[in-house]
């Protein structure tokens, strides 16, 4: 089956990234943006939609907001419910449509996701498939654009 949509846990991802945001608290607005951009960096050179999860009960209102994009919807859960409860919702409600592949750390939760017939990755392996995605993304951007400058070159 193919896989449908990226579910991450988007707290439990920064606390394994370490070198994201660096110096910026885990649970700021700071430090999710600069994961939402990764991960919008990650959805382009893979084109599988990524849905970022993070809790966000006992939040002011209207803080904080669901801030998606075209290629990155982000979530925050209501007060009562995780970011897993959405992450488990999310893996039931895509099974007619393929697998999902869960994004995270907490063993129960990746468990629940290959029981609903989904994929999971602890954090850490995500991780270096974005740094590996985004490299040979950028190799292969290189050598397209050497590849046209050559051709540019040799048409002059």
């Amino acid at each position: 089956m193919a896989l449908v949509r990226i579910l991450v846990d988007g707290y439990s991802l920064l606390h394994a990234w370490p070198e994201l945001a660096r110096g910026k608290a885990r649970h700021s607005a700071a430090a999710r943006d600069e994961l939402i951009h990764w991960l919008t960096r990650y959805q382009d050179a893979t084109g599988t939609p990524i849905s970022v999860f993070f809790d966000g009960g006992g939040a002011p209102k209207g803080v904080p907001k669901n801030e998606s994009t075209a290629s990155v919807e982000v979530l925050f859960s209501k007060s009562g419910q995780t970011a897993d409860d959405m992450i488990e919702r999310a893996a039931h409600r895509f099974q007619p449509y393929g697998e999902v592949l869960a994004i995270t750390n907490d063993n129960a939760e990746r468990d629940t996701v290959i029981a609903l017939g989904g994929q999971a990755w602890s954090c850490e392996t995500f991780v270096r498939d974005v740094e590996i995605s985004l490299s040979v993304l950028a190799d292969d951007v290189k050598h397209f654009n050497r590849a046209e400058r050559n051709r540019y070159n040799r048409s002059r």
